[in-house]
This record gives structure tokens, C-alpha cells and sequence, in this order.
């Protein structure tokens, strides 16, 4: 296997791992099934877009001694708000018409930065797996992004990012795409 194979390999299963781990948590958390699929992942030097409609992006800080670096994860503004919803116990009738909104009371803002919380918790658990502990990773809020908008992060254009993709589904609810974006962990060294 080349060095180059063996990569690829590898970041596969690492994004593969933050995709079913921030399922498997939030499915627990909101007692509703999340389901993660067909993920695929590719290395490249520009952000991701999160197409035809709003996204939530919910930002990843990714500390190594002083050196950090950022990422996050991009769901569309409907599955966002579910997640959300559920989070607050909110009856599977009422969480339909919340999908359909456009504006965010401030309880769903909060429940919103909660879903961030678990993500950055799930995406800190399987990359110390895969760096023995080298790395930390927190969430750093959320912030909604227009379709087809990169969204915000602290980047230097053209560095190297993982950007995973995957079908998600949650509850009974149509499949989408999850978007995630991280630095080239292997490129992230200390000082």
C-alpha cells in the first residue's frame, strides 16, 4: 500500500468515526434515530459549500500544544432545527412546523448551541482515538450559513482540509447531506 493509499484510508475512517459518533450521540441524546451513510471524504485547499438551501455551521476548534486550526460541520437549517427541537423534548407534530422556520427563537438558539457542544464532544472522542491524545477539539458555537456560501471559519486560503460527506437521516424525516470540514490532521504539527 502507498503512502498515499494508506491516507486516504485513514481519513476515511477517521470522518467515517466523527460522522457515526455524532450520530450515535445525538441519537441518544434525543431519543430519535440519526442515521449516517455513504460517507465519503477527499482532501482539499477550499471550504465546502453547503448547497440549495441554509445551513448550520457548527464550528470545531482543534488545539495541538499552542497551534490551533478550525473546522466545523454543516447541516441544512430543517435537520439543524430538529436536532434542536428534539433536544428540547419538543412532541414529533410540533418539530415539523419548526423545520419550516426561517428565524430562531432564543430556546432553539440555545438547544442549537448544545447540538455544537456534542458534535465538537463526539469529534474530540474519535480523533484523541486516532492521535492518542495529541489533539483537542471543542465546539465554538454556530453560526447559519446561506446555500451555496462557504461558511466562516478561521482558515488561511489554500491550507489542506479533510471535507467529508455523508447522507444523514434523522427520525422519519427526508435523508440530507452532512458536510464536514477539518484540518489536514496530519499536516497540524507543533511548533
Amino acid at each position: 500500500m502507498t503512502a498515499a493509499t494508506k491516507r486516504a484510508v485513514n481519513d476515511l475512517e477517521v470522518v467515517e468515526g466523527i460522522f457515526q459518533r455524532i450520530a450515535a450521540d445525538l441519537a441518544m441524546i434525543i431519543d430519535r434515530p440519526f442515521a449516517v451513510s455513504e460517507t465519503r471524504v477527499e482532501r482539499a485547499n477550499a471550504r465546502a459549500v453547503g448547497k440549495g438551501q441554509v445551513h448550520i455551521s457548527f464550528k470545531l476548534c482543534f488545539k495541538l500544544g499552542e497551534r490551533t486550526a478550525h473546522g466545523c460541520v454543516l447541516i441544512p437549517l430543517p435537520d439543524a432545527v430538529s436536532l434542536a427541537a428534539y433536544l428540547m423534548m419538543v412532541p414529533d407534530d410540533a418539530v415539523k412546523s419548526h423545520r419550516t422556520t426561517t428565524t430562531l427563537d432564543p430556546s432553539t438558539k440555545d438547544a442549537m448551541l448544545e447540538v455544537g457542544n456534542f458534535i465538537g464532544g463526539a469529534a474530540d472522542a474519535v480523533v484523541r482515538s486516532w492521535f492518542t491524545d495529541e489533539y483537542s477539539i471543542r465546539a465554538e458555537g454556530c453560526q447559519g450559513v446561506r446555500a451555496n456560501v462557504r461558511p466562516a471559519l478561521i482558515y488561511q486560503e489554500g491550507d489542506e482540509l479533510l471535507v467529508g460527506r455523508a447522507k444523514g437521516r434523522i427520525h422519519e424525516y427526508p435523508e440530507f447531506e452532512i458536510l464536514l470540514m477539518l484540518p489536514a490532521l496530519d499536516g497540524m504539527r507543533a511548533p
